[in-house]
């Protein structure tokens, strides 16, 4: 999953922004033609008329109290093909400047994810330090993609309690004929649940993918006034930003996207390079590790991986205690690879290890929590069960076993601290017997008339890694701002080198020079 940072350790945080010094006349979304959409008929922008003059309602958040925030639902069709018929509602916040004389335009947020909540985003981001020079020029105005938080419908697949099951057996640790059959029919159950749980069922599954979003995408621009998006995505938002501009060059007027997804990676080749990734980045908390004598996988850095595996491996057939819960492999994993997010939760990531050598799992379980969206009462967000349904129609799904089994062995030997389970296998299962098709395809962006882009690339990024924004820079004919450092993205995050590129090219266009670097 790719997640800029997730609840309490690790938040996720997308911007967008759109530009124009007063409210013009409601300019119109233009029909999409985007080459990431597989062939299909366009949608009328004439019928699409009612959806972008409307008026957005803004009033109290019941999300957030504060007063500054107000709030909105942004109506859009279900099918963009049918705009007459059936309608669902995108949550949108706003945090408006106080600034108006020098306003710019709206600067929409999305956390990325796919399944994080824009409008949770938008409130960090809008009274952040880092983000008060945009909040000087944009109304910051976040949303939740379809099927997230308060958009309604939301996406239910599993219960909260399904879903702790789930993460408690290690059934995806078992490679046995068996085995492999119970993940298969565990795929298919959890898709015909999502299905069977959620209104308006396959049809929202059909429509819930990036093609879609950016549609929705543009017509937010056009309810909100602006005639030409500036867009600012982190991690999956960057495929939204990407997208976007394939689909309506013409509307941009910015686009900053870091932690690059890159569009030409498929799904299992994707899972391969993220996988070594986070490896790189496990290597780089061994050697932060290493050097401090409290370190639970001892002094010798290059022994880390062994030394982990023989802690966390015994957890496949006997789980410790965690409070009232369990720690499994599988969650060992999880809350491992959740602490490499970050620099900062690295000391937890310790910490957790430490008190697994005592037998105890609660430090990995809460980390794992964070990272699956399970609130401190026990609910879950959703953030998984959309992250599924949107890769699952994002690319062109996997049937062929052998290619999963192929890609599986190549995850584990570029990334051997994983051994002995099967992160994110499941996906490549869950996809092969998704209920409805693919709506996108892997492809070369190739985009005429897009104004000059700004990618920010992290030399150990785990999830997203450096190659994508370096591909997508060259993709794109955009500029490449190296940060050097072990994170997951890192514009806003207080690195003052980067957020003052990244602020001059938001307000100004202003780009940075060729080959420009920061730490």
């Amino acid at each position: 999953m790719s997640l800029r940072r997730l609840p309490a350790v690790l938040v996720a945080a997308v911007l967008v922004a759109s530009c124009t010094a007063q409210q013009p006349q409601q300019p119109q979304p233009a029909p999409p033609v985007s080459p990431t959409t597989t062939a299909s008929p366009t949608p009328d922008p004439k019928a699409l008329k009612k959806f972008s003059e409307q008026k957005l309602a803004w009033g109290e958040c019941a999300s957030h109290a504060d007063k500054a925030f107000d709030c909105a639902k942004l109506t859009v069709p279900l099918d963009y093909l049918k705009p007459d018929g059936e309608t669902i509602s995108i949550g949108v916040l706003r945090h408006k400047t106080k600034n108006t004389g020098r306003r710019i335009g709206s600067l929409v947020l999305n956390p990325g994810g796919p399944g994080g909540s824009g409008v949770s985003a938008a409130a960090r981001i809008a009274k952040s330090r880092p983000a008060a020079a945009l909040a000087e020029r944009f109304d910051i105005v976040g949303f939740d993609p379809r099927g997230v938080g308060t958009s309604e419908p939301k996406l239910v697949c599993l219960t909260d309690a399904e879903r702790d099951a789930d993460r408690a057996e290690d059934s995806e640790s078992d490679s046995t004929p068996g085995g492999i059959a119970k993940q298969l029919a565990d795929a298919k159950a959890y898709a015909a649940k999502c299905a069977e749980r959620t209104k308006h069922g396959k049809e929202l599954l059909a429509n819930i993918g990036t093609r879609d979003v950016v549609r929705d995408l543009d017509v937010l621009r056009s309810a909100l006034g602006d005639e030409k998006l500036s867009y600012l995505g982190f991690s999956y938002g960057t495929q939204i930003g990407t997208a976007y501009a394939e689909a309506y060059p013409d509307k941009v007027r910015a686009l900053l996207l870091d932690g690059a997804v890159d569009p030409q990676l498929d799904t299992a080749e994707s899972l391969v390079t993220q996988m070594a990734g986070f490896q790189n980045t496990f290597a780089e908390f061994g050697k932060w590790c290493a050097v401090r004598a409290e370190c639970a996988l001892g002094r010798d850095a290059g022994a880390v991986t062994k030394t982990f595996q023989d802690l966390v491996r015994p957890l496949i057939t006997e789980p410790v205690p965690a409070g009232t819960r369990k720690l499994s492999f599988e969650d060992a994993i999880t809350g491992t690879s959740a602490a490499l997010y970050s620099q900062d939760a690295w000391k937890f990531l310790n910490d957790g290890l430490a008190e697994l050598k005592r037998g105890s799992g609660k430090t990995l379980v809460a980390l794992a929590d964070n990272y699956y969206g399970r609130e401190t009462d026990g609910r879950y967000t959703g953030i998984l069960d959309v992250y599924f349904a949107v890769r699952c129609v994002d690319s062109t799904r996997i049937a062929d076993r052998q290619v999963i089994e192929r890609a599986h062995q190549r995850m584990l030997q570029g990334a051997p601290f994983l051994a002995g389970g099967t992160p994110d296998m499941s996906e490549l299962d869950i996809c092969s017997v998704w209920p409805v098709p693919a709506t996108s395809e892997v492809h070369k962006p190739d985009i005429a008339g897009l104004p000059k882009p700004l990618i920010i690339s992290t030399t150990d990024d785990p999830a997203t890694p450096y190659a994508s924004g370096v591909n997508l820079a060259r993709d794109l004919k955009g500029a490449l701002l190296t940060f050097e450092g072990a994170q997951h993205t890192v514009f806003l995050e207080g690195n003052e080198c980067v957020d003052r590129a990244g602020i001059a090219y938001l307000i100004d266009g202003a780009l940075p020079a060729p080959d420009a670097r920061c730490s």
